[in-house]
This record gives structure tokens, sequence and C-alpha cells, in this order.
């Protein structure tokens, strides 16, 4: 092979300096043993920043390569670095756990590292086959994860459920594939497009193949119907696996979303544009009503997450430009919001026992003030409550929706919005006024402190200096309309 026949590999600089670094940390660790794993936890964090580096020096252009089957653009620039620090956050988060849980296996961060390889490797398919690389990159990954803490019987039963219902939507998904494949002749995404520029209808088959495709991207973002999984792996993996599947996955299942519907079938969108406005409206109504009996916290976050996904994905039923940047800057909102929510969930101890009840955060402003004013402020937020992060998010996307004429979604939003704040606002109120049967221990110290604060500002003041959240995700939304 000559040097003129290999692909350009600077576009793909990130997800190969996360491949190569994920495989060295391995081998630090083998060597080292499980002592060694801070140190592998803290490298991967500078693996993480170096990623995002290497992002942020790429050129603004769209550049393909590998065969057209990867594309770096700014959309995809802007997803990653969201996915990236989603990434380091979970990594910052677990390290006091996985001490006091005797959970310290230098496996731990390497495994995130290489989900969130496959991650970046989603976000910038352009093509079927890359697409879905990248998919088991990041799903083989998480399987691992979610039963990471092998002596608990709900690790592992997380665990094998998520794989057993991951495999039937990578079944799915295939199959979706495959049928895309046979009636639009190709498996790029910019081949697809081509073949139905202008059409503005596809064949029944074409149809038949999206609507599979997008049943399998469903399970991955935990949208209606297909959310079965998350309840029961949110309540059963280990706390900071659940807050890393709350967030990075998250994020790129989105983007991988947005790009699947968009680049190859925009300009067929009345065909797929019914499914993502029903899946939104169904998540959105699930997770306001269903989060509401709930009484362990991380399975009313898994609900919550549900009804935020159901927000999302308003804008890409809206299919505008103005849409996909509210996707981008609501994405960019619950990361800061969901992080910081399992900082806090992470720090509630107990005689050094960890606690997930709704009702252990009674009396928690009398005994630790400074946590329960940032555990309001990410309720509030959550439920949308002007002037914090959390009501820019929702109204970029319902204003999408109204310019977009989607009247009854925005409706259907809002109105979920009111029920879920019943939820969030019953966490303050549990808080700041019922009386403690058992004090929380300990005050919140090193990481944890630090990620709450940080994510905490950002959630308070945003509303201060929205201008940078703004323009990026502007930019990155036109990378999708050239």
């Amino acid at each position: 092979m000559t040097a003129s026949t290999l692909p350009a590999l600077a576009p793909a600089y990130p997800e190969i300096w996360l491949a190569l670094a994920a495989m060295a940390l391995l081998m630090l660790g083998v060597f080292k043993g499980d002592g060694s794993t801070r140190l592998v936890s803290w490298l991967a964090v500078l693996v993480l920043a170096v990623a995002v580096g290497l992002i942020c020096v790429q050129p603004s252009a769209s550049v393909t390569t590998f065969g057209n089957m990867f594309i770096a653009d700014g959309f995809g620039r802007f997803a990653k670095i969201l996915v990236l620090l989603g990434s380091a956050f979970s990594i910052i988060l677990s390290l006091g756990y996985i001490r006091t849980e005797r959970m310290e296996r230098f496996e731990y961060p390497v495994l995130i590292l290489l989900a969130t390889t496959g991650m970046l490797m989603m976000i910038s398919a352009n093509d079927l086959i890359a697409l879905y690389l990248g998919l088991e990159l990041q799903s083989l990954s998480l399987y691992v994860m979610a039963a990471f803490k092998r002596d608990s019987s709900r690790a592992t039963e997380a665990g094998l459920k998520y794989f057993m219902l991951g495999a039937l939507s990578s079944g799915m998904l295939l199959y979706g594939a495959s049928m895309i494949y046979g009636f639009a002749g190709s498996t790029s995404f910019d081949l697809i497009a081509q073949s139905l520029q202008g059409s503005g209808q596809a064949s029944i088959g074409l149809v038949i193949g999206i609507v599979f495709l997008s049943a399998g991207l469903a399970f991955k973002v935990s949208a209606v119907p297909f959310h079965m999984w998350t309840p029961d792996v949110y309540e059963g993996a280990p706390t900071p696996v659940t807050a890393f599947f709350a967030v990075a996955p998250k994020v790129a299942a989105m983007a991988l979303f947005v790009r699947a519907l968009l680049s190859p079938f925009g300009d067929i969108a009345g065909e797929w544009q019914q499914i993502v406005i029903v899946i939104s409206a169904l998540s959105m109504v699930l997770g306001a009503f269903a989060a509401i009996a709930q009484s362990n916290i991380k399975r009313l976050m898994a609900y919550s997450s549900i009804g935020h996904v159901g927000y999302a994905l308003i804008g890409l039923a809206a299919g505008t430009e103005e849409g996909i940047r509210g996707i981008l800057i609501y994405l960019a909102i619950y990361l800061a919001m969901n992080v910081g929510t399992f900082a806090c969930i992470l720090a509630m101890r107990q005689k050094d026992r960890m606690v997930e009840g709704v009702a252990d955060l009674a009396g928690l402003a009398k005994t630790h003030p400074g946590m329960a004013l940032l555990m309001a402020a990410f309720m509030f937020s959550l439920a949308g409550v002007p002037p914090l992060a959390g009501f820019f998010g929702k109204f970029y996307i319902f204003m999408a929706a109204i310019n977009a004429g989607l009247y009854t979604l925005a409706v259907i939003g809002v109105l979920s919005s009111v029920v879920g704040a019943y939820y969030y606002l019953r966490i303050v109120k549990i808080m700041y006024f019922d009386e403690a049967a058992e004090p929380l221990a300990k005050p919140v110290r090193g990481e944890l402190g630090v990620v709450m604060t940080v994510t905490g500002l950002f959630t308070i003041l945003y509303f201060v200096w929205p201008a940078p959240l703004l323009a990026a995700a502007q930019t990155a939304a036109k990378a999708l309309f050239p």
C-alpha cells in the first residue's frame, strides 16, 4: 500500500489518541496491579483533556476520510467535547466510591476510555457500517461496566439485563441498516442522500428500514417505548457507572440519532418525523408521571433522563437548524445538571454506607447546607425554573418546535414539565422541611465538592453569559445544513 492510498488520519486523531492511550494505560495497570487504579484514573482524565485539545485545534471545515465513512465537522466537534467532559467528570466522581466500595480495579477507567472512543466514532459516523462499529465498541464496554461490582447481585442483574436488551436493539438496528442498504443501494450517508435528493418520498422498504434503525437508536437514548432497561440498570449499576450512563453515552447516542436521520434522510423528513414526534411525546409523558412514585433516587433520575430525552427529541422532530441548536444547548446544560446531581447522590452516606433513598435526604439543609443549596439548584434547573440553566435549555427547544409548527408537541412538553416539577420540588421539600431519622455523615470533601461547585456555578450563573454556548451551538448546527 503506497502512502497516497492511505486514508488521512488527522480528522481521527482524537479517536486514535484515545485508543492508543487506553491500551497503554491497560498495560500500565497490568504491570502495576490494582494499586495503580487512582494513578490510571487521573491519567485517563489527562488523556481525555488532551483529546479535547486535539478537537479544539482541528480546522473548522467539514472533512471526510476512511473512504467517506468518517466525518469531522462542527457538529461532531461540539458533541465530542461534551462526551469527553462527561467521561472525565464520571471518572473523577468515581474515585472515592471505588475506593470505599472495594472496586479499585484499573480496568474501570480503561473501560471508560474505550467506551468514549466508541462514542466519538459514533458521532463521526458517515456510514451505516461505521455507525455500527462505534455503537458496539461503546456498548460492549458499557455492558461490562454495569456489572463491574462483581459481588453485587443487583449489579450483575443490571449488566445481564442491559446486555440482553442491548443485543436485541443491535439486531433491530442491523436489520434496519440492511433494509436501507437493500433499497437505497449504499451504506454511505452521502450516497443515500444523493439517491433521495429531490424525491420527497421513499419506498416502503426504505421506510421500514428507517423505522428499525430509529428503534435501535431510540433504545440507546432510552426513549419510550424502548426505555424498559433504564430504571433497572440505573438502580442496579454502581452509582458512578449510573452517572456515566446518564451523561456521556446519552449525549453520543443523541448526536448519532440526529446525524443518522438528518444527513442521509433529510430530504424525506416527512417519512421519519412522525416517528420522532411519537417517541418524543411518549418519553416526556412517561418520564413525568412514572417518576412520581419512585422512592429510590437513582430510579427517579432514570425516569427523569427518559423525560429529558423526550425534550431533546423535540429539536430533532423540528428538523431545522434552530432545532439542532436547541438540542446541542440542551445536551450541554443536561450534562452539567446531571453530573452535579450525581455528585450529590454519591456524597450521601450514613455510617460509611451509600444511601439512595429519596427520604434519606431529609434534614440535609441542616447538616450540609451548601450541598443542599446546590442540590436544590439542580432540582429547580431540571424542572425548568428560571433563571437557572435548565429553563433556557427547554426554552430553545420549545421555540424551535413552535417555529416549525409543532404546536401540539410543544404543549405536551410544557405540560410534562409542570408535572415533572412535582417530584423535583418534592426533593427540595424533603431536604429543607423534613426531619432526618438518621443524619448524613461527613461533610463533602475532595473531588465531589469540586465537581458539585463547578457544575452548580454553571447551572446557577448560565444566564449571566449565555453567548459562548449559544454561538458554539449555532456554528455546530450549521454544519448539518450546508
